[in-house]
């Protein structure tokens, strides 16, 4: 199940870090926190957190489009619960 959930945020993350209307920033952030989320050194309440952090810094990024913005709220969604369930 937890495996299930990953994929589809690094998915969604993924897509994210191919879209060339989102600044090239957000992009590197997006990766960024594609590889603290699979990072399995780490528990995954604590991939979660870190993943969340460089997330919610790209979201407040005045320069993100809305659409962009969009997405990483409900990638941080999906995190939390994420992070919550271990």
């Amino acid at each position: 199940m937890a495996a299930d959930k990953i994929k589809q945020v690094t998915d969604v993350l993924d897509m994210l870090a191919e879209d060339t209307s989102i600044p090239r920033n957000i992009r590197k952030g997006a990766v960024e926190a594609r590889g603290k989320l699979t990072d399995t050194k780490e528990p995954m309440d604590v991939r979660a957190t870190g993943a969340i952090v460089i997330l919610d810094d790209l979201a407040n990024d005045p320069n993100i489009p809305l659409h962009g913005r969009t997405i990483i709220w409900n990638v941080i969604s999906q995190l939390e619960v994420m992070s919550q369930q271990n």
